[in-house]
C-alpha cells in the first residue's frame, strides 16, 4: 500500500465522518465560547451555514464567536434566556509589548460581517472598543427567535 492510497483512504474516511456527523446533528449549541482567531470562526460558521444546521446560542458567545450573527442566516439562529453576545474591538498580540493591541482595520472587517441590526446596536453602545459590551436578555431576544 502506497502513502497515496493511505492518504486517500484517510481523507475519504474523514470526509465521511464529517458528513455523517453533520447529518446526525441538526443543531449546533453555543454556550461559554470566549472567541478566538477570526478566520477560524469565519470558516466554522460558513460550514454551518452550508450545512443548514440551526445554531442555538445558550450562554456567552464572545468576541469572534459573535460572527455567527452575520454568517449564519438569522432564521437559523435562536437564543435562550442564558444567551449573551459580547463585542469588542479586534486586536492582535504584540510580542514586544506583550499585550493585545486594537486594530481599526480588523474591527472594520469584523463589523462588515455583522448584520445591520447588530451594527446599529454596537453603534448605540459606543462602537467597538477594547472594552467588552454585552447584548443579552430582552434586547437580544428582540433580534432573534427564542429557542423552543
Amino acid at each position: 500500500m502506497t502513502w497515496r492510497t493511505i492518504l486517500a483512504g484517510a481523507l475519504a474516511s474523514a470526509f465521511f465522518g464529517v458528513l455523517t456527523s453533520s447529518m446526525a446533528s441538526a443543531e449546533v449549541r453555543i454556550g461559554g465560547d470566549p472567541g478566538g482567531e477570526v478566520s477560524s470562526y469565519i470558516q466554522k460558521y460558513e460550514q454551518i451555514r452550508e450545512s443548514g444546521e440551526r445554531v442555538v446560542i445558550d450562554g456567552p458567545c464572545l468576541s469572534a464567536c459573535t460572527l455567527v450573527t452575520g454568517i449564519v442566516p438569522r432564521d437559523h439562529i435562536c437564543v435562550t434566556e442564558r444567551a449573551v453576545l459580547g463585542f469588542h474591538a479586534a486586536s492582535y498580540y504584540d510580542d514586544v509589548s506583550r499585550s493585545l493591541v486594537p486594530t481599526r482595520r480588523g474591527s472594520r472587517l469584523v463589523m462588515s460581517f455583522y448584520p445591520p441590526q447588530i451594527r446599529r446596536w454596537i453603534g448605540r453602545h459606543g462602537g467597538l472598543t477594547p472594552h467588552l459590551i454585552r447584548l443579552g436578555g430582552r434586547e437580544l431576544a428582540s433580534l432573534y427567535n427564542t429557542c423552543r
